[in-house]
């Protein structure tokens, strides 16, 4: 990518995420109702941040901070580049206001197009490999910004509304498949010039024995199933902290569920509404998606199986682009590998061999999350096309659920 067609995808990177944030009122922006998420003024403002510290602040010599505060308050972890405010407080701040926040944005955006127009030429490379990896990141927040306001809207009785659409009709869903992989060593992660987070590298070789992978998602009906075969109060599907955690936090069902009568509802981004059978099961935490798979007789794919599955694929699907904002019901010919919801996998958040992070302060992006997390692949229905790849690793708790993830079943073949 030239560096006019990289000023030009900065421009509708950050004019997509203000696109994102029009459905909101004012009082929408500052609210924050669990720790893990947070306020959509504080995702406009980080991720503002972060073109600052990691190209103006180094590489634009007329650079004026707007407000040296703002680096305390927009950091989100980042332990080598100073201090940050805790992150289960974002919400409690009124204060930058959403006006000022966008203020911020702008004075941003008119010094990332000067630096951007006139950058100097013994930092262009690297000027561009960052400016690269600050894109993908506001692409991520954009994904999360809706996931977190899915979150804070569901908590509210009176159902907010995010996205009015009226989804188009569907064929009925296909009869679950399976595809035959053969054992043998296969090949994994990224390689190249193309962009790439610094966890999917290096490719490398891998073994698999001989698997079967599902050709779609679990619908919603099917996991309707488990709940009236009582999944959830069958101790011999759970694992041993899953277990707990289902009964520490009281679950019967996937979030966003609720019962109206003896009816099943959900809640999601177009509102509260009849569960829609058809569609893949969402918001599964990784204890859920296991303990499901156990159920079936099946288990979930390892990252490595995944992958090598999905290589086959081009990148298409439903993704944020088609503007749905929810996952649809498995149609022919359609595997959903790409697209739809986020598919968990058995495998652990691990270092590839020969695994290096990114220099300096960069290098805390990924790898120190490489502990307590599980691999999620193939990109949901809030995710942007053009971010997705085979290889791309993206990793939650095991407990997790507040994330646009499914599940997609596989077994062994003996």
């Amino acid at each position: 990518m030239n560096d006019a067609a990289l000023i030009e995808r900065y421009k509708k990177v950050r004019a997509r995420t203000e696109a994102l944030c029009a459905p909101l009122e004012i009082e929408d922006y500052c609210i924050q109702t669990m720790e893990n998420v947070s306020p959509p003024k504080w995702h406009l403002a980080h991720v503002s941040w972060f073109f600052e510290m990691f190209i103006l602040v180094p590489y634009a010599k007329r650079y004026r901070i707007l407000r040296e505060e703002y680096a305390h308050l927009f950091n989100s972890y980042y332990e080598t580049a100073g201090t940050f405010f805790p992150r289960p407080q974002r919400g409690m701040l009124s204060r930058p206001t959403v006006q000022e926040v966008y203020d911020y944005r702008h004075h941003i955006d008119a010094a990332m197009l000067e630096l951007l127009s006139n950058a100097p030429e013994l930092h262009a490379a690297d000027i561009r490999q960052r400016l690269q990896l600050g894109m993908e990141h506001e692409i991520q927040h954009q994904e999360l910004m809706l996931m977190d306001t899915r979150y804070n809207f569901s908590i509210n009785p009176l159902h907010p509304v995010y996205h009015r659409i009226e989804l188009p009709p569907a064929a009925p869903v296909p009869a679950m498949g399976w595809q035959a992989f053969s054992a043998g060593i296969v090949e994994i992660g990224h390689s190249g010039d193309a962009f790439a987070y610094d966890n999917e590298r290096p490719r490398h070789k891998t073994y698999v024995q001989d698997f079967s992978l599902a050709t779609r998602l679990v619908s919603n009906a099917e996991y309707l199933a488990f709940i009236d075969d009582n999944g959830y109060e069958r101790v011999e599907l759970w694992l041993s902290d899953a277990w707990r955690t289902l009964k520490e936090q009281r679950w019967q069902a996937p979030l966003y569920w609720f019962k109206q009568g003896s009816d099943w509802m959900h809640f999601d981004l177009t509102g509260a509404h009849a569960l829609r059978l058809d569609e893949p099961v969402s918001h599964l935490s990784y204890y859920e998606a296991d303990a499901y798979a156990r159920w079936a007789g099946k288990r979930l794919p390892t990252e490595a199986e995944w992958e090598h599955a999905a290589s086959a694929h081009s990148i298409a699907g439903n993704f944020l682009d088609n503007g749905l904002y929810v996952p649809r019901p498995a149609q022919p010919n359609n595997t959903q590998m790409f697209g739809d919801l986020w598919e968990w996998t058995q495998s652990a958040y691990l270092p590839y061999p020969g695994f290096r992070p990114l220099p300096g302060t960069l290098g805390e992006y990924n790898g120190k999350f490489m502990s307590g997390q599980m691999v999620l692949r193939g990109g949901c229905c809030v995710t942007a096309q053009d971010h997705m790849r085979a290889s791309y690793r993206n990793f939650f708790r095991a407990a997790d659920r507040w994330m646009f993830s499914g599940l997609r079943l596989a077994e062994d073949i003996t």
